[in-house]
Order: structure tokens, then C-alpha cells, then sequence
């Protein structure tokens, strides 16, 4: 949740939705809880079939440590 933290600090927009299969939760950063959000427009989600976090062979392996590394 990185990106959408950034990205509600840059541009005032409180309330993200999950964008994962399966999952439909909203949370808002002004109030630091799950919100309760309206059925959005398709597609509710990435593909199932794409991996995560990014093209199957393009990622490190060590994306995890290189992402907690990070400065920002």
C-alpha cells in the first residue's frame, strides 16, 4: 500500500479499493479504517491468471528486500 499511501499524500484522495481477485474492501487513510465503499465498474480486479507482484521471470527474487530497502 505504498503507491496508495503516496499517492492519497500527493493528491488528497482519501479511500483506495483493493484491486486483487477477490477481494472488495476499501480503506480510508483519513480515518485509518475499512470503509464501506459502492460496487465500482468492471473490472473489479487485475486478471487471475496475471501474477503478482509483476510478469512471471521479470521480478527479482529478492523484490521483497529491495522493496523495504527503499528510501521513499
Amino acid at each position: 500500500m505504498r503507491h496508495a499511501a503516496a499517492h492519497w499524500r500527493e493528491s488528497g484522495h482519501p479511500i483506495i479499493r483493493s484491486f486483487e481477485p477477490g477481494e472488495d474492501w476499501f480503506w480510508d487513510y483519513q480515518t485509518g479504517e475499512y470503509y464501506d465503499g459502492p460496487d465500482l465498474a468492471p473490472p473489479e480486479s487485475r486478471p487471475s491468471e496475471e501474477t503478482t507482484p509483476g510478469p512471471r521471470g521479470r521480478v527479482p527474487t529478492d523484490w521483497v528486500e529491495i522493496l523495504r530497502n527503499r528510501a521513499d
